[in-house]
């Protein structure tokens, strides 16, 4: 659960911006990966944290926004009541996840981060991956500017994932509006997004729910977390074959990527996790392959 306006009054200025407070919903501040998460984080079941405004570095001394930092993730700990609480440390572009451009995979991303200075060390990292060669070369080949980059931190509670997954609103391969495709394998969501793994896929019609494909893969390798992050390992031998998720799962999600598909006003993929049967939404951003219009 994030916490009111009244409980982080002290927090929620600048740089600091908490996830379901009105302040942490602007990409201008916060990026676009954090804007959505902000808004979204008060209808649905968002993981808590915060975010280190993209004007920090301008209009705060780097020991300030260091001291926010800290306060932030000390109350953090009171929030999700546990002592250095594991988090995961991602960066936020101001104009990351547009209709043109996602940056996925560009920025860092730290898993696993436990501890005020594993925090800051990772904060930092983030803000020093905006001027990456790979990132400098994203941005020319698509036309942004590469001399004005502002990058925001979000700071967010790691949920344990026992199974992770990518749902796109509409089919991302042959363009259909009316599919629904759900990437999912065991473990943490890098496997999945990094392309480590090959996941069982699941397609659902929009006005069909009950009818769903399912193509289940041989899952060999699963990203957990590690004393230093994470690490890959071998998936168990019974696990490897077996499905990852039923079917009121993938309704549930089906359900959810149709809402905010019909709330942001586009086709959306989405990067959620099952923990201990609960589902939580990690990102929401627009898709970016060309679609077609109609429904098939």
């Amino acid at each position: 659960m994030n916490p009111t306006a009244s409980e982080t009054s002290d927090y929620s200025q600048p740089p600091i911006r908490w996830l379901g407070e009105a302040d942490c919903c602007d990409p201008a501040q916060v990026g676009g990966k954090a804007g959505n998460l902000g808004l979204l984080a008060r209808k649905y079941p968002v993981p808590a944290g915060f975010c280190l405004a993209a004007d920090a570095l301008a209009r705060h001394r780097q020991a300030d926004y260091q001291a926010s930092i800290l306060l932030a993730y000390a109350t953090l700990e009171g929030l999700v009541g546990e002592p250095e609480p594991s988090v995961a440390v991602r960066s936020s572009g101001v104009d990351e996840d547009g209709s043109t451009a996602s940056f996925a995979g560009q920025y860092e991303t730290f898993l696993n981060v436990r501890g005020g200075g594993g925090v800051l060390a990772a904060v930092e990292r983030c803000l020093q991956s905006a001027f990456a060669p790979r990132v400098l070369d994203y941005r020319l080949q698509n036309d942004l500017n590469s001399t004005e980059i502002r990058l925001a931190v979000l700071v967010q509670q790691l949920v344990p994932a026992d199974v992770s997954a990518v749902i796109f609103s509409a089919n991302p391969i042959n363009g259909r509006r009316d599919e629904i495709v759900i990437t999912a394998s065991w473990g943490l969501g890098e496997s999945v997004v990094g392309g480590t793994v090959t996941p069982d896929t699941y397609t659902i019609r929009h006005h069909s729910a009950a009818h769903i494909t399912a193509q289940i893969s041989d899952k060999e390798r699963m990203t957990v977390p590690a004393p230093a992050g994470t690490t890959e390992v071998p998936v168990p031998r019974l696990l490897r074959r077996q499905r990852t998720l039923t079917d009121s799962q993938l309704l549930e999600m089906a359900q959810m990527a149709i809402a905010l598909e019909d709330e942001m006003g586009y086709a959306v993929d989405l990067e959620c996790a099952w923990h201990r049967g609960k589902l939580f939404l990690l990102q929401c951003r627009p898709i970016t392959t060309a679609l077609n219009k109609g429904h098939g």
